[in-house]
């Protein structure tokens, strides 16, 4: 090997999407055969997963997408080319059916058949579901979700679950050959799937990513990056209320608009199409036949909104958990903007209460409000003792006290949900971009007393339902809940220099 070549084959080793391009091949729905040029969901997937390997050292992912995004065609070339340039390793792929399947490994036996022979390693066994590298003693196999034993014996470097939410034996897998695979560098493991109600394995993996509980990071992919998802726009086309708002919202061009109507026309559901095909990663989780007190449009509106005025007072909501999959969430807003929400897991009373308090400092908070059920008390308590008279009001909020407006609602709970959605109807309103906060604030169920009241569903109904609690709603919720009594004695600047966090916004 001279050193040019030496040279190129390093390049196609080092970089993937060079790789693509240059070796691997896919199948067009044209019936062609062409490069793998990598689309924009493709290339962002790619982005994420080597920053973690970067940090990591490996690859920890649960993607959430629409239909026929191209993620596995990504994921399967990135395994390929994976195993062809490391000896002893194998990939394993795990699908929800034969079908898919048979259709996973034709596109890995299509990149191996059509390889630069420059880097197209010798077989010495090739069937229809394994590809064996004999002089590097590495491999890549596939198999179906309906065995529960099935890859368990397994020694596996580079994990595909596709169609997770589909599995017919989540658990047995996530407790079989998943635990099996390294905890080691270089090592990857990708979870990825279309939504499919609520509850199950993929949902509740998600929750955790997206949480930050996890390893894993959470990848979403909306359908409209497709370029393909487009139809011709009727000269007599034009848009309802709806869908207005909805093109405003993810800034859509009209023939994807089109698309999405006739779409919803052949699906007969707009909810399945959500699922489907969904914008936001609350949104394919959304559950039939349930309206949002909180609807995901007007939470859109915020989160693309341009940032109004600052003014006002600048008031902390802390909603505190110990240890357990809750989190601890601060979020700090004044007046018509949520500058960030904070959120930590496995932090106790000492170091919520010390978290808060430079919090406090850091944005010269007027107000700090206090959720004391649990171990907020404790926190309120230690506050009261490290901020001093005069800095900043502390208050305590109990969710099951009076309202100040006993009639409209139920509780303060309810009181502060509803305050939080009327602050939110008059726009202009600022929140962080994030799906996270979004699905918090979008997937709580509501009711009406006896009286008329408005009455919250239970933290621990929703998590009966699948959904995580809603610390980060939660938290805003409680910047609403008490009318602020004396004005600050000692004025703050907000830092530039960001608190640290395990997710923040």
């Amino acid at each position: 090997m001279d050193e040019s070549e030496r040279v190129i084959r390093q390049r196609l080793k080092d970089d993937f999407i060079h790789y693509a391009d240059k070796c691997l091949k896919i199948r067009t729905k044209a019936g062609s055969i062409v490069p793998l040029e990598l689309n924009e969901a493709q290339l962002y997937i790619h982005k994420r997963v080597e920053e973690q390997r970067a940090k990591t050292g490996k690859v920890r992912a649960i993607v959430l997408k629409g239909r026929q995004q191209g993620c596995s065609t990504y994921i399967e070339g990135r395994f390929y080319w994976r195993v062809t340039h490391t000896r002893g390793v194998r990939a394993f792929i795990l699908t929800h059916e034969d079908d898919a399947t048979a259709n996973l490994f034709e596109i890995a036996n299509r990149y191996h058949e059509n390889c630069h022979p420059l880097v197209k390693p010798s077989t010495n066994a090739a069937n229809a579901k394994e590809l064996h590298f004999d002089k590097l003693d590495s491999g890549y196999k596939v198999g179906t979700a309906g065995n529960k034993a099935v890859g368990r014996s397994s020694t596996v470097q580079f994990f595909h679950g596709s169609e997770v939410g589909f599995w017919p034996n989540a658990q047995q897998h996530a407790a079989g050959i998943i635990q099996a695979i390294p905890d080691e560098d270089g090592t990857e493991i990708f979870k990825e799937s279309t939504a499919n109600g609520v509850g199950n394995y993929f949902h509740q993996e998600w929750q955790d990513a997206e949480a930050g509980l996890s390893e894993y990071i959470a990848i979403f992919v909306p359908w409209y990056w497709q370029p393909e998802y487009r139809k011709e726009v009727p000269h007599n086309f034009r848009l309802d209320t709806e869908e207005s708002a909805y093109r405003e919202a993810y800034d859509l061009d009209l023939s994807q608009m089109v698309w999405r109507r006739a779409k919803i026309v052949e699906l007969k559901d707009p909810l399945l199409f959500k699922q489907e095909y969904p914008a936001t990663a609350a949104e394919a989780f959304q559950v039939s036949g349930v309206d949002p007190y909180i609807p995901a449009g007007l939470v859109m509106e915020a989160r693309k909104a341009e940032k109004p005025e600052v003014y006002g007072e600048k008031r902390l909501g802390v909603d505190p958990a110990r240890f357990g999959t809750d989190r601890t969430s601060i979020t700090f807003r004044q007046g018509r903007i949520v500058h960030w929400i904070r959120s930590y897991t496995k932090k106790n009373t000492m170091e919520v209460a010390g978290i808060v308090r430079m919090a406090i400092k850091e944005v010269g908070a007027d107000q700090c409000a206090i959720d004391v059920g649990g171990l907020g008390a404790g926190v309120y308590d230690r506050l009261l003792e490290l901020v001093p008279e005069g800095e900043c009001e502390i208050v305590q909020v109990n969710s099951g006290e009076s309202p100040i407006d006993a009639l409209k609602y139920v509780n303060k709970r309810a009181e502060m949900w509803g305050e939080m959605k009327e602050w939110l109807e008059a726009q202009p309103a600022s929140i962080p971009d994030s799906d996270e906060l979004q699905a918090d604030l979008t997937q709580i169920r509501y009711s009406y007393d006896s009286n008329n009241a408005l009455k919250m569903e239970k933290k621990e109904d929703m998590k009966k339902r699948g959904f995580r609690s809603p610390d980060m709603a939660d938290s805003l919720g409680l910047t609403f809940a008490k009318p602020l009594k004396r004005k600050r004695v000692i004025p703050k600047q907000i830092h530039a220099a960001p608190l640290y966090s395990d997710v923040g916004y």
